[in-house]
């Protein structure tokens, strides 16, 4: 069966948009790294067991886990950072906004201290310090910055 004149004009617009969908994607995932960032930081701190390393890095979600509500809430996910190494991130929700729509598969820029543990670390402290004493740390997701 011939496609309708129609038919075709609707099935080159679907092509297109599938198209462009795809070059974006691959932009996104090509994206260069923050300003200043030290793609090696976290590696060198877990292979030397370091802790209170203050990084900016990014990453793909890797996967979302559920909230801490142990004493202060944190929203969790883990990271996979363009080395593959992964990192747990816990974002203090009762200093900072969660992060909406936060989803699986989604790049993330992240700037925290890391802790050093044997599953590959976690980066806390992605949140203003209301008290000034600490350095101040954010997360970047799709163009809003959660601090």
């Amino acid at each position: 069966m011939i496609p309708s004149k129609d038919q075709s004009k609707r099935l080159y617009y679907i092509c297109a948009v599938a198209l462009i969908a795809a070059i974006v994607v691959q932009i996104l995932r090509n994206a260069p790294p923050p300003e200043g960032c030290d793609l090696t930081a976290i590696e060198t701190a877990f292979s030397e067991r370091n802790s209170n390393v203050q990084v900016e890095q990014h990453g793909r979600v890797l996967h979302i886990l559920p909230d801490d509500l142990d004493g202060s809430r944190h929203q969790r996910f883990i990271v996979e950072l363009p080395s593959g190494h992964t990192v747990l991130v816990s974002h203090n929700i009762d200093i900072a906004p969660r992060i909406d729509g936060l989803r699986k598969g989604r790049e993330v820029n992240f700037c925290g201290e890391y802790e050093w543990n044997e599953k590959g670390g976690v980066v806390h402290w992605t949140h203003h310090d209301p008290t000034g004493r600490h350095d101040d740390g954010w997360i970047e997701y799709q163009g809003k910055t959660h601090q």
